[in-house]
């Protein structure tokens, strides 16, 4: 009975999503108003129809319906119910139907906060006609309400994603995904209509603010996920997967500074469009290398490489339409001819660095797999090229943030903007001659210098742009997290027995003991340890080695203990003998900065979402 509704329900959407994108692109050519009002009804009636079908697929999972094949590959009657929940986007099937409903909850929030919003049945018709192209891709390819073949006694979850972090990281990164397709349908309804103006500005870039604020949540969960669960204590890797999400969060990013250029200048209109065009062509391709096969990686789906194919071709064929669009109209996207004023500069130029560091990882990302198709062999990008080519130009980006709050709109003099600064400059380097004579790495003393010029120098800005200033914070918090816990970090494999103990930094890890651990569908050890800093008690710590039963896979459960200047981080290795076992240990000072930057970041996005309501409606009653 459920795979029947969800089909159906499925099905009826997918009609539904079609209507929506054609009719209202019918009507604008047609000048028939009905056939623009129909948009959002249509857009309604799919949106409860794909609801529907999640829920489906959710009391499925409930009720460990094994009769659907999706179902009986990725849970187990024994599965914990929380994890019951979140397997439902546990695996590719249902992760595109996580990412249709979301589609379909952000065309729900146009539809809330922009009713009066000219472009509103051109922008219902292209989200549409994305969600029609994402039904077909799951209906045809990936159909989540398939039937299993035989009895079925489920495979379980992937022990990897049985944590309390991936119950909200995927939700969150798909909204930071998909919300980048409003941006776009945005601007590619007001480029078929001519008119990428002021308003057209302020609308898409409110909508990107919001999508970036998800998709750096998103990415903050997935690094904080992969610090917690795969035991290796780092927090990026720089792996193919992770540098797909990192792509549309560079050009996203690109794309806020210039709309507020666009915005209040009236000018780099076609670089703002472009920017928003590219930002969904790589939530796209992220989508494509998750899923296409191409990728090994713990966080990919690895799914039949013909899936990607299909993604592969949607992608080209949005990209190849929109495209034609933005050429047709380049001509008339010509800005006014107005004299440069310092902070549109800085805008530019932190548009471009931004932009060249995301074609910088893209390369590194996509150059071995092209090397591959070709057939020339086998290649490997890691972390030493994108350290090397990231860095100068974060610092470099780091440098002209800087000077964004003593850039104003209007004309002036670099003998002014030098009065406003020298002091500030000076300050910053004496941190930096601190820090070098601390015997640090000399790119620590450089970041950190920078990153203390950039907290310097936004202090006078809290009152007056808040979310500029929160923003610039956060990312000076996190630049000092990661070179302090990169310097400063200890880390140490020892061999122990209980009764034993071992330093690591200013702390003495005494192994108390083992014992036996067991969940509803895991079994293990956990062994226990006293930490002490000069004979006083910090804390007890137990890390663990769990056995899943139902997928015969060993997993290693850390243990951590925070704060904000510093963590211990212990996981617990294999067994050498009847007593002995493989123990390491992590000291990692300064590395909750990282992810407190992030958090920073995202409350900057909400306030200048919030403040440009509040100029909003001041600018209604004025």
């Amino acid at each position: 009975m459920i795979q029947l509704a969800g089909q159906l329900s499925l099905s009826f959407a997918l009609m539904l999503a079609l209507l929506q994108g054609l009719l209202p692109l019918w009507g604008s050519y047609r000048d028939n108003p009905y056939a623009l009002a129909a948009a959002r009804p249509f857009a309604l009636g799919q949106l409860a129809l794909v609801v529907i079908a999640y829920v489906l697929l959710t009391i499925a999972f409930l009720n460990s319906d094994f009769t659907i094949a999706y179902v009986a590959e990725n849970s187990h009657a024994s599965l914990p119910f929380m994890y019951r929940l979140t397997a439902v986007w546990g695996a590719h099937e249902g992760s595109i139907l996580l990412w249709i409903l979301l589609l379909n909850v952000w065309t729900l929030l146009f539809i809330l906060f922009e009713k009066q919003n000219s472009n509103l049945p051109l922008v219902l018709a292209i989200l549409g006609l994305i969600s029609f192209s994402f039904l077909c891709f799951l209906l045809l390819t990936s159909n989540p309400f398939a039937a299993a073949v035989g009895p079925q006694t489920g495979h379980d979850l992937n022990p990897l994603l049985q944590d309390p972090g991936f119950v909200i990281h995927p939700p969150m990164l798909y909204m930071g995904y998909v919300g980048f397709s409003v941006t776009f349908a945005i601007t590619l309804a007001a480029l078929i209509r001519g008119r990428l103006d002021a308003n057209w500005a302020n609308v898409a870039r409110q909508f990107a603010i919001a999508a970036w604020c998800f998709l750096t949540l998103g990415i903050m969960l997935g690094s904080w996920w992969a610090y917690r669960v795969l035991g290796w204590g780092g927090f990026w890797f720089w792996d193919p997967v992770e540098n797909a999400s990192l792509l549309p969060w560079l050009s996203g990013t690109a794309l806020i500074h210039t709309l507020a250029l666009t915005e209040k200048r009236g000018t780099a209109k076609a670089w703002s469009a472009l920017l928003a065009l590219i930002c969904f062509a790589l939530s796209l391709l992220g989508t494509f290398l998750v899923r296409s096969g191409v990728l090994i990686s713990a966080h990919t789906f690895a799914n039949d490489p013909k899936r990607g194919v299909f993604l592969l071709l949607l992608l080209a064929i949005l990209i190849c339409a929109a495209l034609f669009v933005y050429l047709i109209r380049l001509p008339q996207l010509s800005s006014p001819q107005k004299p440069f004023v310092p902070r549109e500069i800085i805008l530019l130029v932190n548009s471009i660095l931004l932009i060249v560091a995301m074609l910088t990882i893209l390369l590194g990302t996509l150059y071995p797999l092209i090397f591959d198709a070709l057939h020339l062999g086998a290649i490997s990008v890691g972390a030493p090229y994108f350290n090397l080519v990231m860095a100068p130009l974060v610092l470099l980006m780091m440098l002209v943030m800087g000077f964004a709050p003593f850039c104003a709109w209007q004309s002036q003099l670099v003998k002014r903007i030098w009065q406003l600064t020298w002091r500030k400059c000076c300050f910053c380097l004496l941190i930096m001659l601190i820090i070098w004579l601390q015997r640090m790495p000399f790119m620590t003393g450089i970041s950190i210098g920078l990153s203390v010029w950039i907290l310097v120098s936004v202090m006078s800005t809290f009152r007056i742009a808040p979310g500029m200033a929160f923003s610039h914070t956060g990312f000076a918090v996190f630049i000092i997290g990661i070179m302090l816990s990169s310097s400063l970090s200890t880390e140490k494999e020892v061999r122990l027995k209980p009764g034993q103990t071992t330093i690591i930094g200013p702390y003495q890890f005494l192994f108390i003991d083992t014992e036996g651990t067991s969940g509803s569908n895991f079994r293990g050890i956990r062994a226990n340890f006293e930490v002490t800093k000069h004979n006083r008690h910090i804390v007890n710590l137990s890390p663990e080695k769990r056995i899943y039963t139902v997928r015969h896979m060993v997993m290693t459960k850390v243990d951590i203990h925070p704060s904000i200047f510093r963590d211990l981080y212990i996981a617990l290795g294999e067994p050498y003998g009847q007593d002995d076992w493989s123990v390491r240990l992590y000291y990692k000072p300064f590395i909750r900065w990282i992810w407190a930057g992030g958090l920073l970041m995202i409350l900057g996005g909400i306030l200048g979402i919030i403040q440009n309501k509040k100029r909003e409606e001041q600018n209604i009653h004025a």
